[in-house]
């Protein structure tokens, strides 16, 4: 049997490099577009059993994306990732054809469980979800990281930070 085909549609080359590395040592066969159109001319050519989309990405939306990953026969089971995460775009993705729904940062782990869920969960708690001080200032970098056109230099400035810690953060957290 043939290893299972996983798309990742993300921009940030480094998180999808982490992530196809992650779930290649499990087994699956990566292949990584970096953009909506990217995605759809591979999906076209070898169409996946499993999709990883990022909402923000360069061009067409990631809604767009999942749109269109969700249209092919038969329909690959496809995660939305993102480090923007709502309400509005969770109903929206899951509208449009996505199965599960996460925030970013997470694991490899969590997004294979995601993979394999096939109903919703009744007991899910209703309470609001707190971040905690790490998971705040990862999504702060990552954010202002993108508003610097992914420049270092120039997101460790509008941080207040040196450009060497802030590289070291990049590289202490790492995507299992």
């Amino acid at each position: 049997m043939s290893a299972p085909r996983l798309l990742i549609v993300e921009d940030d080359s480094g998180l999808a490099e982490t992530l196809a590395a992650s779930f290649a040592r499990r087994g699956y066969d990566c292949d990584i577009a970096f953009s909506t159109e990217s995605a759809l001319t591979k999906v076209t050519s070898n169409p996946p059993d499993f999709a990883i989309v990022d909402l923000k990405l360069p061009g067409r939306s990631g809604l767009d994306c999942v749109q269109q990953i969700a249209a092919l026969v038969p329909q690959p089971r496809i995660v939305v990732l993102t480090g923007f995460a709502s309400i509005a775009t969770a109903v929206e993705a899951i509208k449009l054809g996505a199965i599960y729904y996460l925030a970013k940062p997470a694991t490899a782990s969590e997004i294979e469980a995601a993979f394999a869920r096939r109903e919703g969960a009744v007991d899910v708690p209703l309470t609001a979800r707190r971040a905690n001080l790490r998971t705040n200032e990862w999504e702060l970098i990552h954010e202002t990281l993108r508003e610097a056109d992914f420049n270092i230099s120039e997101a460790a400035r509008r941080l207040g930070m040196h450009r060497r810690t802030l590289a070291r953060k990049l590289a202490k957290q790492q995507v299992r």
